[in-house]
């Protein structure tokens, strides 16, 4: 059975815009029949959209949660400011916290991909009684480290970690800000497009393949026009928004050194969803995770899937994410449903 989706103007939902100084959030709110039983904040990664969780939300509200989902700094038409200092972990996760406290008074659900999986890891430990459950897809929690690494010293370690050098060095942006048919060839790419020869948009060990991205097939994975709609959102920036994020180590090195000062334990419950074919994050790095969770890891790997879980497997991520709210709310959602 199809999984119900959001379309890009979707009725379903509220647009709603929120102001800090000179930058302006976009994010979307999908409120359940009746009273909310709590509510979920989904933050997306590289190079996504509030839109790339489109699968999930209804479901979500069907099981009687408030909704909200941003386009991150960078994104659709969220500010993309040109310096990389508004990007930190510290600055976005204080939005978000805002955000949600326009909406609830109650401490939520967060759950994130990609890099919005990392910053939900950060969320927590900056925001620890705002957050009452958490998870990420195909991020694991790294702890914040009482040392600076740098994203060389990363990449060293973690070789399929190279691309993000490209993405933060100015060439990845230069590459894709060039047509809108560049960030096209992308995003068909990512969803299962390929060039004649079965080639991708992206190797982990390089980054965008430039050469490649004008002779990428359409996706697979999703339509046209949900690629069309891509386009048009990420033709409203450009690329050195969503590529900031990759610039960040060294600011966020420097919040991590106080965060690690204290106890880097998740004392709440928390999920981990990794895709068992994802090429730049693979399910070998969430080995030994349990020892940083109190309250418990419910771990899953998801056969036969890349890194957009959400989309190339909507219905097993919607039974995980599921069973775990389920776990969570407990009493009060059999209360509600």
């Amino acid at each position: 059975m199809p999984v119900d989706e959001l379309a890009p103007n979707d009725p379903r939902v509220e647009h709603k815009f929120k102001s800090f100084g000179d930058i302006k959030y976009h994010y979307i709110v999908a409120k359940p029949q009746g009273k909310p039983v709590a509510t979920i904040l989904l933050i997306h990664g590289w190079p996504d959209l509030g839109f790339g969780w489109r699968c999930q939300v209804p479901y979500l509200q069907s099981l009687g949660l408030q909704v909200i989902v941003p386009d991150m700094l960078g994104y659709g038409q969220t500010s993309a400011p040109e310096s990389p200092e508004e990007y930190t972990m510290k600055k976005m996760t204080a939005h978000m916290a805002a955000i949600v406290k326009d909406h609830t008074d109650q401490p939520i659900i967060l759950g994130g991909h990609d890099w919005g999986g990392f910053f939900v890891w950060r969320m927590t430990a900056f925001y620890p009684e705002l957050i009452r459950a958490v998870f990420s897809i195909c991020v694991p929690y790294m702890p914040p480290s009482p040392v600076k690494i740098s994203l060389e010293d990363l990449v060293s370690k973690y070789p399929n970690f190279r691309y993000q050098l490209q993405f933060a060095s100015g060439e990845a942006e230069r590459i894709l800000d060039k047509s809108p048919e560049r960030i096209r060839g992308l995003m068909n790419g990512f969803f299962g497009g390929r060039t004649p020869e079965g080639q991708g948009p992206v190797r982990v060990e390089i980054g965008v393949l430039e050469e490649n991205l004008e002779r990428i097939g359409p996706a697979t994975v999703v339509s046209k026009e949900v690629i069309d709609f891509y386009v048009q959102e990420h033709s409203r920036h450009g690329f050195h928004g969503p590529c900031n994020w990759y610039r960040t180590r060294p600011l966020n090195g420097e919040d991590d050194l106080e965060l690690a000062k204290k106890d880097p334990k998740i004392k709440i419950p928390a999920m981990l969803v990794m895709g068992e074919k994802d090429a730049a994050l693979p399910p070998r790095l969430a080995e030994g995770q349990e020892k940083y969770f109190e309250a418990g890891l419910k771990k899953e790997t998801v056969p036969d899937a890349g890194h957009w879980l959400m989309v190339e497997r909507p219905d097993l991520i919607n039974k995980y994410i599921g069973e775990f709210v389920k776990s969570v709310l407990g009493d009060e959602l059999k209360a509600s449903l």
